[in-house]
């Protein structure tokens, strides 16, 4: 009967006969609530308005405003919209109960009244009230919690940055001043250091740009683009990380579009470094890029093992091992995809994924002609 630990549930009742206002009053206050008698919907909406009870006991035919009127006027306004309102009326046609559930009624009582009958609805409400309630904390919690996360995180990448291109540039000109003093596996072994710290930053940079993709804080800097330039660039930058990798890259000369050229380069990036991973060693990764009537498709081929099917949607969410109902597991790039799928929706273009035959997957993205901001 208490909404909350030592607090009595407030219950507003609304009928313009008094003798039942007062008797469903006593009998309220006998079970501990807390009753609120108003005679008419007017002063039903101003009390309601004025202080929000935990529920309302609303009957239907009263003179100037009828119950209907006064629940459609509560769920339009934010501070009672969520307020459980129990119709209690002599109306039992099937049609008036419709009519009090489209309005916006939680529950439907009918004259003559069985009070045990009331009582037990009642509770039930308030408790789907409470549950409600505690979820939206909750949820409240949580979100704050992730806020604190992202910013934590954000501050940290944030801060890495810098040792780490001071790592990156001394290992380069360490390997240059050394170049002919190192043996093979020594060359091999930093080559293995600068190839892990670019691998480093790029994770950083994903980061970095996710949040602010995910915040709208990240404008696209549009312009003419070449796609296949782009493709070919992005393609011959991840080779150099994968020497023994073999690409084909099929990306013939196509009229350009309008991108942020930079981002459309991480996302080929990203597909690239994604089909590596999961290809065998030897194999071949297949990048193509097709003119479209609406705009351009980029698509990455790789022999791996494929996406389970149940998997397709949320290898594009942020971080995390996932593992299929086959119980196969795919690796995601951490937030790789989640930036791909981010930075092409940024611009109006779409993405997914294909499992091809006999195995392997095509990632795939298209972008329109002129990009437009989601």
């Amino acid at each position: 009967m208490n909404s909350e630990s030592g607090h009595k549930a407030s219950i507003l009742i609304v009928d313009d006969t008094i003798d039942n206002l007062q008797l469903m009053a006593s009998m309220l206050k006998e079970r501990g609530y807390e009753p609120r008698p108003v005679p008419n919907g007017k002063l039903a909406l101003q009390a309601a308005e004025n202080d929000p009870p935990d529920l309302i006991l609303l009957d239907i035919n009263m003179p100037g405003m009828n119950g209907y009127e006064v629940c459609e006027r509560l769920r339009a306004q934010a501070s009672t919209k969520d307020i459980p309102v129990i119709f209690i009326s002599a109306l039992g046609e099937t049609m008036d109960k419709v009519k009090a559930f489209k309005v916006g009624g939680s529950d439907y009582v009918t004259k003559p009244l069985e009070y045990e009958e009331v009582f037990a609805r009642l509770e039930c409400q308030l408790a789907l009230r409470r549950a409600r309630l505690d979820l939206e904390k909750s949820y409240a919690s949580l979100r704050e919690l992730e806020r604190l996360r992202d910013n934590l995180v954000h501050m940290i990448v944030h801060d890495m940055r810098s040792p780490l291109s001071v790592l990156l540039a001394n290992g380069f000109f360490l390997k240059q001043s050394l170049a002919d003093r190192l043996s093979a596996e020594d060359a091999s072994d930093i080559d293995a250091l600068l190839s892990a710290g670019e691998r480093l930053r790029s994770m950083a940079e994903d980061l970095l740009a996710v949040s602010r993709l995910e915040a709208g804080r990240m404008p696209l800097a549009l312009s003419s683009c070449d796609v296949s330039q782009v493709v070919r660039l992005a393609t011959d930058s991840m080779m150099r990380l994968e020497l023994d990798r073999p690409v084909v890259v099929d990306a013939p000369e196509l009229a350009p579009i309008v991108c942020d050229e930079k981002l459309v380069f991480r996302v080929v990036e990203n597909l690239v470094s994604n089909g590596m991973k999961h290809t065998p060693p030897g194999l071949p990764l297949n990048v193509s890029v097709v003119d479209e009537n609406a705009g351009v498709r980029v698509v990455v081929r790789d022999e791996g093992p494929g996406v389970p099917e149940e998997l397709k949607d949320k290898i594009f969410e942020k971080f995390g091992t996932l593992k299929g109902a086959s119980g196969q597991r795919y690796r995601s790039v951490g937030l790789g995809l989640a930036l791909c799928k981010l930075a092409i929706e940024a611009h109006g273009g779409r993405i997914g994924v294909d499992n091809e035959r006999p195995q392997g997957s095509a990632f795939w993205f298209t972008l329109p002609r002129a990009a437009v901001r989601q």
